[in-house]
């Protein structure tokens, strides 16, 4: 029997729970900022201090694995058992850049707790949210009596996943022998609230697009030659506004190829949230909601592919007129893709669509700097319920469902590894990601740390892997 018992659980991390807030702070005071290049050394040190720690938890495997740019940590505990299942943990080291001028209320890389909350840059994205799982295993070994985890455990503790991942896929084909695992828990997510406990089931996808529109060799008279050749800004002008049809779905012929529905039961679960619509205008500095027809804010935002006008410029746009036919214009487009969707495919769709519509007399360059496939795990899928179940037993509360708007590496591991994700976070959206005063709610991320020492025994039992 693996299942930890709740009592000594709670017992186990109560006494604990000042040791490892300490070793929390010790880290956080690390300013590991994966975008400057001047704390390059810093993140190394993140790295190298997460490892050493994982070592003292008890992994008899912990690294520190180089990539092209920044420093990723590895650590790998086998459970024993011949028929458990192997399951990756990913998150992240680098935080966001950060300064007290920047309008925080305190030093961003000095830890500091305010009542129940400790506010300092990374305490919810990501080192907060990686940490928890330390103590987790610990009070999971204790209550349980085992000498290793119920599973095959390992982690992949990212170094760069602030500055856009640039090196993590090839760190993740490179070492796939390594990282085989029949599951990927991603813990760099959140909850709805602080009272509504939630697992995220996915994450969408995302293809940038920029168009370049060239006529004229030169900005010319528009008097002698306006209305006689084509211009690039009313061509751009004319790309944005047939993007969408009537119901605000992309018109661009088979985008929506392949897209995976939502079911009547993931409608219930989006309709059974606390949501607010005026509040989340507020939180979106927005004066009105508009989308795909026939969908709510949160279905378009969490299970909906998207097109997204980023930028558009072009021609003179100083003080007075300037009366001209310019010389060229520009466009920034971003397409949000929900799982099903192809990002190739995507990709030459958007291709034959700009093809169609640029008019003779117009050069154009089509450019896609980059793309993140959209990942998404079923509600029945035997993990996602493990993860479900330890959620419920450590908030002794119903567990509702979220889905993620964004998007992130994790289908990169679900992609090449070919392990379905789970996401397991406690942040909630007061947290401040990427915003001055970032912080996490203590009692939240001892939640966390009781979540994690329950996982590893529900995905044991789950036949996960069999």
């Amino acid at each position: 029997m693996t299942k930890t018992p709740d009592s000594v659980v709670r017992s186990y991390i109560d006494l604990h729970r000042a040791e490892f807030l300490s070793d929390l702070a010790d880290w956080l005071r690390i300013p590991s900022v994966s975008a400057d290049p001047a704390r390059a050394g810093d993140v190394r040190r993140s790295a190298e201090w997460l490892a050493e720690k994982l070592r003292k938890t008890g992994f008899p495997v912990a690294e520190v694995w180089e990539t092209e740019g920044l420093p990723a940590v590895f650590a790998e505990w086998p459970s024993g058992d011949a028929d458990a299942p192997t399951v990756l943990v990913y998150g992240h080291h680098d935080v966001q850049p950060a300064a007290k001028e920047d309008g925080w209320a305190t030093d961003p890389f000095e830890p500091t707790v305010v009542g129940d909350r400790l506010y300092a840059r990374g305490a919810a994205d990501d080192k907060g949210q990686v940490f928890f799982h330390t103590l987790g295993l610990r009070a999971h070994l204790a209550a349980t009596g085992r000498t290793a985890p119920a599973v095959n455990l390992k982690l992949l503790i990212e170094g760069e996943e602030e500055s856009g991942s640039p090196n993590f896929e090839a760190l993740v084909r490179r070492e796939a022998a390594r990282l085989a695992t029949d599951l990927v828990v991603v813990s760099d997510t959140g909850m709805w609230n602080e009272t509504t406990p939630t697992v995220c089931t996915g994450m969408r996808g995302l293809a940038d697009a920029q168009i370049d529109l060239y006529g004229p060799d030169t900005d010319i008279h528009s008097g002698s030659f306006g209305g006689a050749v084509p211009n690039p800004a009313a061509v751009a002008a004319e790309l944005v506004a047939g993007l969408h049809d009537e119901d605000r779905r992309v018109a661009v012929p088979g985008f929506y190829d392949g897209v995976v529905e939502l079911t009547e039961r993931e409608r219930e679960l989006f309709a059974a949230l606390p949501f607010d619509e005026d509040q989340w205008l507020r939180t979106a500095k927005s004066h009105g909601v508009l989308g795909e027809a026939g969908y709510s804010v949160l279905e378009r935002v969490w299970a909906r592919p998207t097109a997204e006008v980023n930028g558009i410029w072009g021609g003179y746009t100083g003080p007075g007129g300037k009366t001209i036919v310019p010389a060229e214009a520009h466009l920034k487009l971003s397409f949000r893709l929900v799982a099903g969707q192809d990002v190739d495919a995507v990709r030459a769709a958007v291709a034959d669509w700009v093809a169609a519509k640029v008019p003779a007399g117009i050069r154009y360059e089509l450019v896609f700097p980059g793309a993140t496939r959209p990942c998404l795990t079923p509600l029945d899928h035997p993990a996602l319920q493990a993860t479900v179940r330890a959620m419920g037993r450590a908030f002794e509360q119903e567990v509702l469902y979220t889905r993620e708007g964004g998007s992130g590496p994790a289908a990169d591991l679900q992609d090449v590894l070919g392990a379905p994700v789970v996401f397991l976070g406690i942040s909630v959206p007061s947290d401040g990601w990427h915003s001055v005063d970032e912080k996490v709610e203590l009692p939240l991320l001892t939640k966390g740390v009781e979540t994690a020492a329950y996982l590893w025994g529900e995905l044991a039992e789950s036949g996960l892997g069999a």
